[in-house]
């Protein structure tokens, strides 16, 4: 009975969102195939930043709190920001889940279902060799797009910010 709860709950969140258990704040994060994705980057309906990031991965460790506390200083115009794990499918759920518990992740997070790096990168950006982390900043209603395959300062990220919104 529980299994078919959290289906029904992963099923019902959106692409973007985190779903709320009924036990509590513990989110569950969403599993997401590469057509997912997709389309959560072509129907972006606001400012967004998808950071591509990964458990062992230390500048992504490094760069996620400043990413939730830079972007939180935006809410007020709409950017967005979504974790996209990339580990291994042996470490979904209980080991991503267990890590964005620990250092308690405000942003949405999901997890990419594609451990082949030829299907995923292109859809991101055809220059992505795969490094993380990587982060694809996206405005879908004034065509922005633009893309970093390195770790941002806070400065960068804000200034990447800036020019997404104008």
């Amino acid at each position: 009975m529980i299994k078919l709860l959290l289906i029904s709950i992963l099923i019902l969140s959106t692409q973007k969102g985190v779903a709320q258990t009924s036990a509590g704040s513990e989110k569950i994060i969403p599993k997401w195939k590469l057509s997912d994705l997709e389309n959560a980057i072509l129907k972006a309906d606001k400012p967004t930043i998808f950071n591509f990031w990964a458990t062992f991965c230390r500048p992504c460790i490094e760069e996620i709190p400043y990413f939730q506390e830079v972007v939180k200083n935006y809410n007020e115009k709409g950017v967005e920001l979504v974790l996209v794990s990339l580990d291994m499918p042996e470490l979904y759920p209980e080991r991503i889940q267990s890590f964005v518990n620990k250092f308690k992740f405000t942003a949405n997070v999901v997890y990419l279902d594609e451990t082949n790096a030829d299907l995923f990168c292109p859809v991101v950006d055809l220059s992505w060799s795969g490094a993380i982390p990587a982060s694809l900043f996206v405005n879908n209603k004034t065509g922005y797009r633009n893309f970093f395959e390195d770790q941002l300062t806070k400065q960068q990220l804000t200034e990447e910010i800036e020019k997404m919104i104008k």
